[in-house]
């Protein structure tokens, strides 16, 4: 799994990175919540672990952003010294997906972690599944195809499609396809191009039909031609 924890104790946030990332899952930290809010709401995670007293930005205000603005399913779990049934019932409400009160054994976080991504996983609804001509997006399962023909993508290729179908017919900017791939840091000035060739290698196989058109100066657009 791919898992965002959101902690501004250094101290515990590396704990839970070195004990996750030795369970075989893909890390990434945030020691505030705006800068959580902003990872979580512009690259994919499987699930995230939230604090709630965090600087800049409280982990209930990133929960309700998440769940609002940016309009993102992936599972929360709210790790968190506040113990009041008040505070539970505010995180639920907010969207939250599991409530832990600290202190926690690492093994139940990973094992929650785990049992929410499952669940996600398997309750995947029709409304998940994106379409673009003959090309089909299976957000649960991530399961691509092209008619019958399936295709298999990376991680960043995933991220880069999905962003293109979600917007298909309209024109998607490099830098915002940039932004949907890497975050801030784009590790190159030539990596999208030789991403969204691969991409489009992918995608289409004579005799099949263009797809994904590129649009010289502002990006990429995704739509099928009539």
């Amino acid at each position: 799994m791919s898992i965002l924890i959101i902690e501004d104790n250094a101290q515990l946030a590396a704990n839970l990175y070195d004990y996750l990332e030795g369970c075989g899952h893909v890390l990434d930290a945030a020691p505030d919540g705006l800068s959580g809010l902003h990872l979580a709401s512009s690259k994919d995670y499987d699930a995230i672990v939230l604090d709630w007293n965090l600087p800049r930005l409280d982990g209930l205000t990133v929960l309700r952003r998440l769940r609002g603005e940016a309009k993102k399913k992936v599972p929360v779990i709210m790790l968190t010294a506040r113990d009041q049934l008040t505070d539970k019932i505010d995180g639920f409400e907010s969207g939250l997906d599991d409530y832990l009160v600290k202190p926690v054994a690492l093994p139940e976080i990973e094992v929650r972690l785990r049992a929410l991504v499952t669940r996600l996983r398997q309750s995947a609804a029709p409304e998940d599944i994106l379409t673009v001509g003959d090309l089909t997006f299976h957000m649960g399962t991530m399961e691509i195809h092209r008619g019958a023909r399936r295709i298999v993508l990376t991680r960043t290729g995933r991220r880069l499609l999905e962003l293109l179908m979600r917007e298909s017919p309209q024109v998607v900017s490099r830098a915002k396809l940039e932004r949907a791939a890497w975050g801030e840091g784009v590790p190159g000035t030539d990596l999208l191009r030789s991403h969204m060739y691969v991409l489009r290698r992918a995608l289409e196989q004579p005799p099949e039909t263009t797809l994904l058109h590129t649009v010289p100066g502002t990006g990429y657009r995704l739509y099928a031609l009539e």
